[in-house]
């Protein structure tokens, strides 16, 4: 199934490249940048990747996403304070992927010092995919959402997976409107922007930063940025601290790696967290969720000493895990949501986002999802215990590296997603270095933010805040614009009466 797109394509030359110059120069001046994986260099800055116009989306779907986040917020929050959830979910896991259950001996040690005792700080990101399969094609759905171009029912969302850690691109989602509502404007159509959503993702977020600060309550404490050695989403990252500062200007923040916490940080007695004479009120963690980022032992003890800290983490550690795979899976069987959500009419929203999710343990359930992948790889996703983007298995290399785990336990650490297949749409993509913009076939994946504050028995806030959109080709499998496999995009929303074609 493919989607108009929000404007007849393709354009005159002259016209395509007039607007690509305007836009590098629009992304350029307004910090819609990336530094380079491979020429870097910390004093320069290249414009992200991103498509030249917004990407059609049914507004009724879109809707429905922005009323879920709270909900999903509550769901995940209670989730991650329930230890008994948490330890069934991981426990083939934590024996054999050794990064889960290094996460999981300090939630361990937390649980026995009486821990987590402080507030948490959720930054949540829901991603999810249009997905024609679900309704399209199943000649069931009711005459409300049947489009009327095309006589079948449009596709709705289904969940790809829920973000708790580094959940990135809250400057950048918002700045791709922005740069869309310039370009379609530039384009001579300006009739569009009114259907391009507003987009308030970076104030949220950062505001959700300042309120737990001034929950801390001691106003010389600072707000920690936990990152990478070397930050090449520096922008996104950046105007975080810049609006944290516009909304609060008596807060500072400060960067450090856990590297730096391992070699200059302590926790007191009282158990305030101190580094480099900081006193840390928040830490928003910006890395910690790769392997790769705790190259030696004392990178590890300094994510333990300060999960003890009082500092209010993003995420705290029960939230790293909640964010796991093995979590999500265990949330999609029948019954589960319901531990968590009283409402039936949430319950059911919840549950209608879920794509299936299949367990791939050594037991009878595991052996059928087993079987079924490896008769027909093409339908499924394999999803390891990771974060950051580039750790799946796709398609035909799903038997071959199945068939080489079939009798590991390492087995355990993997879920089986049904495929998802979106809708695609044409647009042009504009990438640094690129000559020309490319006129090409692409699919989308919108990520709704959000934010939760509370304890184990109290939700203090609860708010979505906006949303991000990545595009990608549509015959790729990864599609991270940090990691150089998608591009920047904006939600156009539409009316059922012309969200697809035949």
């Amino acid at each position: 199934m493919t989607m108009d797109p929000c404007i007849p394509l393709p354009i005159p030359d002259d016209q395509l490249e007039d607007l690509v110059d305007k836009a590098k120069d629009y992304a350029l001046m307004h910090g819609i940048c990336m530094r380079q994986k491979d020429k870097f260099d910390r004093d320069a800055l290249h414009f992200a990747p991103f498509v030249l116009f917004p990407t059609p989306f049914p507004r009724d779907e879109y809707n429905k996403a922005v009323e879920l986040q709270p909900i999903l917020n509550e769901l995940m929050h209670k989730v991650a304070h329930d230890y008994d959830f948490l330890k069934e979910s991981l426990k083939h896991a934590i024996k054999v992927d050794d990064f889960t259950g290094r996460l999981w001996y300090i939630y361990e040690t937390i649980m026995s010092e009486g821990g987590p005792t402080q507030l948490s700080l959720g930054m949540l990101r829901s991603d999810l995919m249009l997905d024609q399969h679900n309704c399209c094609q199943c000649g069931t759905c009711p005459p409300e959402r049947r489009c009327e171009k095309s006589g079948k029912s449009f596709c709705s969302w289904k969940q790809v997976e829920l973000n708790t850690i580094a959940s990135g691109f809250g400057w950048l989602g918002p700045a791709s409107g922005l740069l869309h509502r310039y370009v379609v404007a530039e384009a001579g159509r300006g009739d569009l922007l009114k259907d391009i959503p507003d987009n308030g993702a970076l104030e949220g977020l950062s505001g959700g930063l300042v309120e737990a600060w001034k929950i801390y309550a001691k106003p010389q404490s600072v707000i920690m940025f936990l990152v990478e050695d070397v930050t090449y989403n520096i922008c996104d990252q950046k105007f975080h601290e810049f609006e944290i500062r516009r909304q609060c200007p008596e807060v500072y923040v400060i960067r450090k790696t856990l590297t730096d916490l391992a070699n200059r940080a302590e926790m007191k007695e009282d158990k305030t967290l101190w580094i480099d004479g900081h006193e840390v009120a928040v830490v928003y963690m910006r890395c910690g969720y790769h392997p790769d980022q705790y190259p030696t032992e004392k990178e590890w003890e300094a994510r333990l000493m300060m999960e003890r800290s009082l500092a209010i983490k993003s995420p705290s550690i029960n939230y790293h895990l909640a964010g796991t795979k093995k979590v999500q899976q265990e949330l999609s069987k029948p019954g589960q949501v319901e531990k968590f959500l009283g409402d039936k009419a949430q319950i059911e929203s919840v549950r209608d986002i879920f794509t299936g999710l299949y367990s791939l343990d050594h037991d009878e359930v595991g052996n059928k999802s087993y079987e079924a992948a490896i008769s027909s790889p093409e339908k499924f996703v394999l999803k390891p215990q990771r974060e950051g983007g580039g750790n799946n298995v796709y398609g035909a290399d799903i038997k071959p590296f199945l068939e080489k785990i079939k009798d590991s336990e390492e087995r355990n650490a993997y879920i089986l997603m049904d495929r998802i297949q979106p809708p695609v749409t044409t647009n042009y993509m504009v990438r640094p270095g690129q000559a020309k913009a490319k006129l090409v076939d692409v699919i989308s994946e919108l990520g709704i933010f959000g934010y939760v504050i509370g304890d184990k028995n109290t939700i203090h806030t609860n708010k979505y805040v906006g949303q991000m959109l990545r595009t990608k080709l549509s015959h790729v499998d990864e599609g991270g614009v940090a990691a150089g496999l998608g591009a920047l995009d904006s939600v156009y929303l539409v009316d059922a009466g012309r969200c697809c074609l035949t």
